[in-house]
């Protein structure tokens, strides 16, 4: 009997809430997955964005592009406003097609390598560069080494962390050696890093990704390998002496003026408060970033599509942002933030869609300390009408470009999808459109847009 209290006092809030929702609302959020699967529109704008457009790197003309169709798209759905922002945003160019080749002391033949130059990286000059590797495996590791890596290139052997079930942790515990890894090197005198691939899959895909370097440091090119060929190399570290060769000829050139694309519904009731959906419009040069994050632009595009097509008169104010400059630099986000002060405003909730077009699994939560207990229990309110989509709600990161707007004690939600696939093609050359699966990206924009719905509706009882 006992059990049965406990468990019914932990089911009490869930049945109130099926009680408060009436019929209309199950129904209204069927119909958004009813049109978004047989009306929907993402597949088209993806299409466009990752093969017409292509690799949209923030100053590129292609991210120029991209910025002027999403923008022409948004006002041809009859939204009230839309308008670019401008923000500044770095260049950089990757130059020739890179080269790395190995050669084990006493032998003539040399093995290449596939790889891709680190965003931000310098090059290495025309003439490349060779020396002796090193194996390491974390940062900690470089310092221990100290002055034994003068005149060395440096190789990062650290793994994805095959036995954590969230891969979004698992890459960030390993992402240290590629951003910091070149500086922490290059601290001892080495004169080049190479990075193993950020991905559990062992293949023969390099992945790219953005580093830093430290003020002070000098700085040193460093590229990525791909996982199966950092199996290689480090098999041969193990007894024997090896040369690489390193040849890239990328370059960081003067910042530039970009932009932000903001398209707005007005409010009927509560224009004041703001429900945001975005994605970032830049992705890296190598592929088409169908996944990274093509996919998120085209879930918040598609939910202002949904909102007209579906002739729903919103009580607040549903602004989709798309933002430029996230991969390397946050240069869109920090403008966006910076306005959003400076005029006063209050985003509600923000939702950023920065995990790839897979299947829906739901929303992670974060948001003022102050705010954020009682607002994220608004949401086990909706539970009710979004499980048999199999959406959830649990608490966890956003997304880095609404990020900053935490001070405004709103909700930060994060579009959850299933990403055990995601970084199977995160910043790769594959990253195309034949890596998304129509439905599934058609099923994120309805649950984004279901979301948006309700807290349009019933707000988070402020």
């Amino acid at each position: 009997m006992k059990r049965y209290l406990v468990h019914l006092f932990w089911l009490l809030p869930f049945i109130g809430a099926a009680q408060q929702h009436n019929d209309k609302d199950a129904f209204f959020i069927r119909e958004i997955h009813r049109q978004a699967l047989v009306h929907g529109e993402a597949m088209q704008q993806l299409t466009i964005l990752s093969e017409q457009i292509g690799g949209r790197l923030a100053g590129s003309e292609q991210s120029a592009k991209a910025v002027a169709h999403c923008a022409d798209y948004l006002k041809s759905l009859g939204v009230d406003t839309v308008y670019l922002q401008p923000c500044e945003v770095p260049r950089w160019e990757r130059g020739e097609p890179e080269t790395v080749e190995i050669t084990v002391l006493g032998q003539s033949e040399t093995l290449p390598l596939h790889a891709l130059a680190l965003g931000n990286s310098i090059g290495t000059g025309p003439t490349g560069l060779m020396a002796e590797a090193v194996e390491v495996k974390t940062l900690d590791e470089v310092d221990s080494l100290g002055e034994q890596l003068r005149g060395k290139i440096v190789f990062f052997n650290e793994r994805m962390d095959d036995g954590e079930l969230n891969t979004f942790s698992a890459y960030g515990k390993a992402a240290g050696s590629r951003v910091r890894g070149a500086s922490r090197a290059a601290r001892y005198g080495a004169v080049g890093v190479l990075v193993r691939s950020l991905t559990t899959q062992i293949d023969e895909v390099p992945h790219t990704g953005t580093l830093v370097y430290e003020e002070g440091i000098p700085r040193i090119p460093a590229m990525a390998i791909s996982t199966m060929d950092a199996e290689k190399l480090s098999d041969l570290l193990e007894s024997r002496t090896v040369q690489v060769f390193m040849r890239s000829t990328c370059q960081i050139l003067e910042s530039a003026i970009s932009h932000n694309v903001v398209a707005e519904i007005k409010g009927t009731a509560y224009p004041e408060d703001i429900i945001l959906v975005g994605g970032h419009l830049d992705s890296w040069d190598v592929g088409g970033g169908a996944h990274d994050d093509g996919a998120g632009c085209v879930h918040a595009m598609e939910v202002m599509r949904l909102i007209k097509a579906m002739n729903y008169q919103p009580k607040r104010s549903i602004r989709c942002v798309l933002f430029m400059n996230e991969e390397n630099g946050l240069g869109g986000g920090k403008a966006y933030q910076a306005a959003s002060f400076a005029a006063g405003e209050y985003h509600m909730a923000a939702i950023e869609s920065d995990r790839g077009g897979f299947t829906p699994r739901g929303f992670t939560v974060e948001g003022h300390e102050s705010v954020l207990k009682n607002k994220f229990r608004k949401l086990s309110d909706w539970l009710p009408l979004l499980e048999p989509y199999g959406l959830g709600f649990r608490l966890g990161g956003s997304g880095a470009d609404i990020s900053g707007l935490k001070n405004q004690k709103g909700l930060l939600i994060g579009f959850e999808p299933d990403t055990q696939r995601y970084f199977d093609y995160h910043h790769t050359a594959i990253d195309r459109i034949e890596a998304v699966n129509e439905r599934e990206l058609e099923l994120g924009a309805a649950a984004m847009m279901s979301l948006v719905y309700l807290l349009d509706q019933y707000g988070l009882g402020e």
